[in-house]
């Protein structure tokens, strides 16, 4: 059928022909150090060298598949899920209490931040004054938290003031909602009101792109509203463009799980601060993983909502959302940074998600090949998962095939740099001099990626309505399905010596980091990450969190949160040794109330 009559612009439902898995052509040289500085320049001055190394990624081969002749490109993945846009759904007794406060394991929720200020015990301005020195990079008072955040260019006032406001409310017993007074970060790409965007750039005062902004998004005003107070602006991978997260122009925010890892990227700054427990979440954003990747990476749940569903971004692969320590926090979040907005007429348009029914179906499924390439430290503790999730909670798994996942990959990894570089080209007062504010990995990346031919690019999109058709068939097969996959193949991304200085760019190491949560992106489906074990490092102290990701169908939210739900009760009570807390987790409320000190976690 053309349409389903719960969507608008559903796409067809058709499947697609079962291919064998095969990963994506691994020939990208890996640069680093001064070879990489020195590609940068040659790179992004020759045409010959640009074309060349497009080739050598295997981006010509997508226009030859034959299926893709009779199909239409497909340029916007966003299906609207239609219904009542509102009003906010009401919390449930389980989002609004205490939960998994095993000492040595528990983060500070949201609940908890309310029922603080409810006490007495504490204020959001002593709270807020007791963080924002923490958040300060080369301050006074050096803190091992300060590197997840940019510079706020001498916005403490308005932080203070937001938090005296809050203080007020409260003082009144009229706070705004269960978020008034509740710390949360937002990341370097997110526009908030009086901060500079640096989209993980170094600051330039002549461009006119480090502006203050006037207004913040939309989903980050909903939040402020509703009392949250932005803390700061988290740093993260420059132009979003990778997915280790290092960072050499801001600084490289720390894993606080084990700091010889990278956080993961794009989304490096909000996974550190929230992962050491200085805000319980953050804003971020998702164009190719960057919520899910480091999610992953540090032990969080991230969720990547529909296409539009939290307001538009510029490009067709990113969408905004939040990351979080626990689901609660990560649901209360979402909701409000989900509500319609009556200025879009895109995103108001969306009806309201809502929690699955007791009958609802609980389907999962699994494409094995697929699956079966992650890392074997990955692999084991995904597999007890999916064990415990069809012997204990009922789940049915079925088998599915997803085609030509090579092929999707290229096609999602030259958007988002064509999307990328074209962003780029309006940052300067020179648009000659485009790539004068990135460092020399973006140099090759942009460049390379601008040089694609519009046939090509035409083909891209055409391999997206093909998995946009296979997603619905899915769909419409199986009621319900959650699409399980790790949430990336890799144990963690161990840090090399020396690249703090110039970088790195490794090509084959992104692209099988993002294996797994490119298709989301890709079909602008919802997507979810969830800690669900951990490994054993090959360098540093600590051990590393596996993800696991769940995709549904468009406009299931609620269903992927309820479902990670479900996850998070197996890592705390039946996973062996529960959840880890890292060591460098700050007690924030001890802190406040001086019982605590910062540079002495909990």
């Amino acid at each position: 059928m053309a349409s389903s009559p719960r969507f608008a612009s559903y796409p067809t439902p058709s499947e697609g022909p079962k291919t064998k898995y095969v990963a994506p052509p691994a020939n990208n040289p890996v640069l680093r150090g001064y070879s990489l500085v020195a590609a940068g320049a040659l790179i992004s001055r020759s045409g010959l060298l640009q074309r060349f190394f497009w080739s050598n990624a295997g981006f010509g081969q997508v226009k030859d598949l034959p299926i893709l002749d009779d199909i239409p490109p497909t340029f916007d993945p966003c299906v609207t899920p239609l219904g009542p846009a509102g009003p906010l759904l009401e919390f449930e007794p389980d989002l609004l209490a205490a939960a998994h406060t095993k000492p040595g394991v528990r983060y500070y929720s949201i609940h908890d931040y309310h029922e603080l200020y409810r006490s007495g015990k504490s204020t959001p301005q002593s709270v807020i004054e007791a963080l924002l020195p923490l958040t300060k990079p080369g301050g006074a008072k050096q803190s091992q938290y300060e590197n997840a955040w940019a510079d706020n260019h001498g916005n403490d006032k308005l932080v203070l003031e937001a938090a005296k406001a809050s203080t007020q409310r409260w003082a009144a017993g009229k706070p705004l909602s269960i978020l008034d007074g509740v710390p949360i970060g937002v990341k370097d790409d997110v526009s908030v009101e009086g901060y500079v965007s640096h989209n993980g750039m170094k600051f330039n005062a002549e461009s006119p792109f480090f502006k203050k902004q006037g207004e913040s998004v939309w989903c980050v005003k909903a939040l402020q509203d509703a009392g949250a107070i932005v803390l700061g602006k988290n740093r993260m991978h420059e132009l979003g463009s990778d997915t280790s997260g290092l960072n050499v122009v801001q600084g490289t925010p720390s894993n606080p799980l084990n700091n010889e890892y990278y956080t993961g990227g794009s989304s490096s700054g909000p996974a550190s601060a929230v992962c050491s427990g200085i805000v319980p979440f953050a804003v971020a954003t998702d164009a190719g993983g960057s919520i899910r990747i480091p999610s992953s990476f540090c032990g969080l749940y991230g969720l990547k909502p529909s296409q539009h569903r939290t307001g538009h971004v510029r490009g067709t692969m990113c969408v905004r959302g939040p990351i979080a320590a626990n689901v609660a926090d990560l649901t209360i979040a979402y909701r409000f940074m989900s509500q319609p907005d009556a200025e879009d007429r895109i995103q108001r348009a969306f009806g309201r998600s809502t929690p699955p029914g007791p009958s609802a179906k609980r389907v999962i499924g699994v494409y094995r090949d697929w699956w079966n390439v992650a890392d074997a430290e990955v692999l084991e503790p995904c597999n007890r998962a999916l064990e415990f999730l069809t012997k204990e909670r009922g789940y049915e798994v079925v088998d599915i095939s997803l085609p030509h996942l090579a092929e999707a990959q290229l096609s999602h990894a030259i958007i988002c740099l064509v999307e990328m570089a074209e962003g780029a080209r309006r940052r300067t007062v020179n648009p000659a001099d485009w790539l004068s504010l990135v460092g020399p990995a973006n140099k090759i990346m942009m460049s390379v990626g601008r040089v694609t031919p519009a046939a090509d690019f035409l083909k891209y999109n055409t391999v997206r309505t093909l998995l946009m058709r296979h997603f619905a068939f899915l769909f419409q097969q199986y009621p319900g399905l959650l699409i399980l996959s790790p949430t990336t193949p890799l144990t963690g991304w161990p840090k090399t010596p020396g690249d703090e200085q110039h970088g790195m760019n490794d090509g084959n190491i992104t692209f099988r980091n993002m294996m797994y949560i490119f298709l989301a992106n890709l079909t602008g489906t919802p997507s979810i990450s969830m800690p669900i074990g951990y490994a054993t490092p090959k360098q540093g102290e600590g051990r590393l969190a596996v993800g696991l990701l769940a995709t549904g169908e468009w406009g299931s939210e609620e269903q992927l949160l309820a479902f990670a739900g479900e996850t998070e009760k197996y890592l705390h009570a039946k996973y062996e040794g529960g959840r880890r807390r890292p060591d460098a987790w700050l007690d924030v409320f001890g802190l406040a109330t001086g019982s605590t000190d910062a540079s002495t976690p909990a």
